[in-house]
């Protein structure tokens, strides 16, 4: 949905034409954007984040505390499931105000799915791995009933769970249409961004911590992919962090290495193809920090938002000039509605959530 919840197909296609045969965005008025901090009263690490419009949104966080807002922050609701103060929610999905998927990551069994209807009051635990060598990542849903959640690699390929009623339950699909993964790659569980779906059965994920960072493509659902190489950079703490799609064709990856937050090197890179093949974006032109979020602007055709714990950057021309506007530490940011009720969110360490608003 992250890739739905904003912009139509049409769009993703008009911005891959206009950015091949325009040149970038030089001068002129440029937008100033700004973060408005709307305080939750909790010191959670929230990395799980679902925009649903500037009214309505979701963040899910460590001691497996979720909060939910229906007024624009002014208040956050505690409406996290009960016995879930052991684990790790870094991922959540929301279709509405009422319903939302939210994932927890871990080893083992800490790795579960639960799922609500009545806006958190009850929760119902959907799935849980049981598998001790699969740790799942993130989750996305290309409409209200498919989804396909992301665990790092289990006996040398990627694991993709699927789900075809909303959520309700989760089936492990074969490997068989899964190529190989690289010795010491894995997913970042940063954002809840490593893992993308886009019209139909379109999903993409992204990779890090083998010799190369990769970015796989399903067109059917998840049951077979193609993996494509990226000129980005990697490492045992680097590679593809976020990935943000507007359509099926323009996307953006952005990435770096977290223990090293400040610095960027070969860290942002842009597709025109569907993410057959990338293009590095040069060190000048990219965020100067590492980031873990993206996410295209509603109501704007190549505006996109990153963040990361060494500032927030955006980039009016798709991902090809960025410029840092604040130096708010976040670690999430997501994009959703149409229109008036259209409305940017992010989410970091120690209950930070704020809405992204534009200067004066």
């Amino acid at each position: 949905m992250k890739t739905l919840r904003f912009a139509a197909l049409a769009a993703g296609v008009l911005l891959a034409a206009s950015l091949i045969t325009t040149p970038a965005q030089a001068g002129g008025h440029r937008p100033s954007y700004q973060w408005e901090v709307t305080p939750t009263g909790s010191e959670s690490q929230f990395r799980g984040l679902a925009a649903v419009s500037k009214d309505v949104a979701w963040v899910a966080g460590s001691a497996g505390q979720v909060l939910r807002t229906v007024d624009g922050g002014k208040k956050w609701q505690n409406v996290s499931p009960a016995g879930a103060e052991a684990l790790m929610f870094r991922d959540v999905e929301a279709f509405d105000a009422r319903r939302a998927v939210v994932l927890a990551i871990g080893p083992g069994e800490e790795s579960r799915v639960y799922r609500t209807e009545d806006g958190g009051k009850r929760w119902t635990e959907s799935f849980r791995n049981t598998d001790p060598a699969a740790f799942y990542d993130c989750l996305d849903f290309n409409d209200s009933r498919h989804g396909l959640a992301l665990s790092d690699p289990v006996g040398g390929k990627f694991r993709i769970a699927g789900t075809s009623d909303g959520g309700k339950s989760w089936k492990v699909q074969s490997p068989a249409g899964m190529p190989a993964a690289l010795p010491g790659e894995f997913a970042f569980a940063a954002s809840g961004t490593c893992l993308v779906a886009g019209a139909g059965r379109t999903a993409w994920f992204a990779t890090g911590g083998g010799d190369r960072p990769r970015v796989f493509r399903t067109v059917d659902g998840g049951r077979t992919w193609k993996v494509t190489d990226s000129p980005m950079a990697s490492g045992a703490a680097a590679g593809i962090f976020t990935l943000a799609f507007r359509g099926p064709l323009y996307g953006v990856a952005l990435g770096g290495d977290f223990e090293k937050p400040t610095e960027a090197v070969r860290a942002a890179s842009v597709t025109y193809d569907g993410g057959r093949t990338w293009r590095l974006i040069p060190a000048a032109q990219a965020p100067k920090g590492y980031r873990s979020g993206s996410a295209f602007v509603p109501g704007t055709l190549a505006t996109v938002v990153a963040v990361g714990p060494s500032g927030s950057d955006v980039s009016l021309d798709g991902g090809h000039h960025w410029k840092q506007f604040s130096d708010a530490n976040f670690d999430s940011v997501e994009c959703a509605g149409h229109g008036r009720q259209a409305g940017c969110w992010a989410s970091g360490a120690k209950g930070a959530v704020g809405r992204l608003t534009l200067g004066r």
